[in-house]
């Protein structure tokens, strides 16, 4: 049926080539037309062959050539890292030779009990080893939990301490959970290699700080010191954030930690046992009366009187089990106010012989987390659990205004000296700017972490702002300005600025209170307790701090100057 004697076949290009698939298909045109079909069966296959294998060639390219590519990338991210940790490396090197060569210089002039003191704490930073490092950054190292498995991992240790199942109404710490149970879980900083690098820098600084404690009977030696550490000062902890996201190490001016109005350290006076968590606190103009806030309840105590272990009084504020979560003073010290997991703010009159309520505030919101009052005592603001901004006409006692932007719940606040603006800062990862004259909002900053805190300063156009993550940043108001600390170790739950507007304090659930200087945050105290610093304030003449924490107390420092 088919003729036997076949024509010969054309000379085919190299399989697998471009050129082949092109011969096949002209092949395969050229025996469709002369009409045989022998030619067809046997050339289609073999074009179908060769374009699949022409594609497999390709992908097979395509794949090499992906995986080369990633393999670059990891690459030249390990170089940067390793870029990176070369140059904090020899800056560290530099600042331990020259600390050393100061204390060499130091140390002849010393008495001998003192020179033996610099050679102990000189022989104390020599000990930090790179096992200790290496072992700090496999425990630091940790990437944050997904958001799911932190709830699942805070209920299971919330379980485990009888505690409420479930998440906080506030979304913020739960008071019960102050005692550490579940501290682990938050995300930690991005920033986890610049807290190692402060903490080894501490160690070598804790040399220079004996020598210069040594020679307070040697003004002109101490004065040298000064002089030839000013250059040394560049901070492996407080970092300047340009307006493109550069951050560069701040160099510390010689009067970071000298000057009047810099204390030098704060020294604990008084333990305040309230007997539960104490989750706000504030001290009287007058600075004798502390005000202690925890579940149910605000304790009033008299710290005029040395040993007092009593409250004066007590004031029975919301519902037994539910926490307070801000009180404040107005400033004639006959008023205080009150608000926490609750709907209603209640107004306490204290100039009676015993203190009672006088007015309650009721609005929508279920609870509320912060208060501030204006600089004429006339209006108090409040931050609520759902976001609002209530504004309250104390006089008459009604609400006056609020101000909606926060998408969740309004976390803290805090009023310019001027009364004009008001800073919140929320749940939602934002810091609000509110015009009080316009009712409108002036500035937003958004930020990747929740605001657990912030303080305005009272001198300055710089605010301070405290994360769940554990920074501490400082911005300026009007330019695209700021600071950036890292010494907590979790998140930033208070924060207050001291009324000379030249320092600062943050307290987190790291246990840690921490001093700082303006804006740049230099470290300037720290002290460390016994548990989760929930609530802090400065009196209003700088010389006491009081805190509230997770040990049920209170304490109450008195600022060194």
């Amino acid at each position: 049926m088919f003729p036997q004697n076949r024509p010969p076949a054309p000379l085919q290009p190299p399989p697998g080539s471009s050129a082949s698939v092109v011969a096949a298909a002209a092949a395969a045109a050229a025996a469709a037309a002369s009409g045989t079909p022998q030619s067809l069966k046997l050339t289609y296959p073999e074009t179908l062959d060769r374009i699949k294998e022409e594609f497999q060639f390709l992908q097979t390219q395509y794949h090499s050539l992906k995986l080369e590519c990633e393999k670059l990338a990891t690459e030249k991210t390990e170089i940067q890292r390793h870029y990176v940790m070369v140059r904090k490396t020899h800056a560290h090197t530099e600042i331990a030779k020259r600390l050393n060569v100061i204390c060499a210089q130091l140390i002849p002039f010393l008495s001998q009990e003192h020179q033996q003191q610099v050679v102990q704490a000189m022989e104390r930073a020599k000990q930090v080893t790179m096992g200790e490092l290496n072992a700090s950054i496999g425990v630091r190292g940790l990437p944050p939990l997904p958001h799911s498995q932190q709830l699942h991992a805070q209920h299971l240790s919330q379980h485990a301490q009888g505690l409420p199942v479930g998440p906080h109404p506030s979304g913020l710490p739960h008071p019960s959970l102050a005692l550490g149970g579940g501290s682990g879980l938050l995300a930690l900083s991005g920033a986890l290699g610049a807290q190692l690098a402060a903490k080894d820098e501490r160690a070598h600084l804790e040399a220079a700080a004996a020598a210069s404690a040594a020679a307070a009977d040697t003004p002109s030696h101490m004065a040298a010191l000064t002089s030839s550490s000013s250059c040394l000062r560049l901070s492996a902890y407080s970092f300047h954030v340009s307006a493109d996201g550069q951050m560069q190490p701040v160099p510390f001016p010689p009067d970071a930690l000298l000057g009047p109005g810099i204390p030098r350290h704060a020294r604990q006076i008084h333990t305040l046992n309230h007997g539960e968590v104490v989750c706000a606190v504030t001290i009287s103009t007058s600075t004798r009366h502390v005000y202690t806030g925890g579940k149910g309840c605000v304790k009033v105590w008299d710290i005029s009187q040395p040993g007092s272990k009593s409250p004066m009084a007590q004031l029975d504020c919301l519902n037994r089990d539910n926490y307070i979560r801000s009180c404040k003073l107005l400033s004639d010290g006959r008023t205080l106010i009150v608000g926490g997991e609750a709907s209603t703010l209640s107004i306490w009159d204290l100039a009676t012989p015993t203190p009672r309520i006088k007015a309650e505030l009721t609005s929508s919101a279920p609870a509320c987390y912060a208060l501030a009052i204006s600089p004429d005592n006339k209006v108090c603001f409040s931050c609520c659990s759902d976001g609002n901004i209530v504004v309250w006409d104390l006089h008459n006692q009604t609400l006056v205004r609020q101000f909606q932007g926060h998408t969740d719940g309004a976390s803290c606040i805090d009023i310019s000296n001027d009364g004009t603006k008001l800073w919140t800062g929320g749940l939602d990862n934002t810091v609000r700017c509110w015009d009080l004259r316009e009712g409108r909002q002036l500035q937003q900053h958004d930020f990747t972490s929740q605001i657990f805190s912030l303080g305005y300063c009272p001198t300055g156009e710089w605010l301070a702002v405290g994360m769940e993550s554990s920074n501490v940043e400082v911005l300026h108001v009007s330019k695209p300005d700021k600071y950036q600390l890292h010494l907590h170790e979790s998140c930033v739950l208070s924060l207050k600025f001291a009324y000379c507007g030249k320092w600062f304090v943050s307290t987190g659930k790291d246990n840690l209170l921490n001093a700082w200087r303006t804006p740049y945050g230099s470290s300037i105290f720290q002290s460390k307790e016994s548990s989760s610093v929930l609530s802090c304030d400065i009196s209003p003449d700088d010389q006491f701090i009081v805190t509230g924490s997770g040990d049920k107390k209170a304490t109450v420092y008195e600022v060194i100057y």
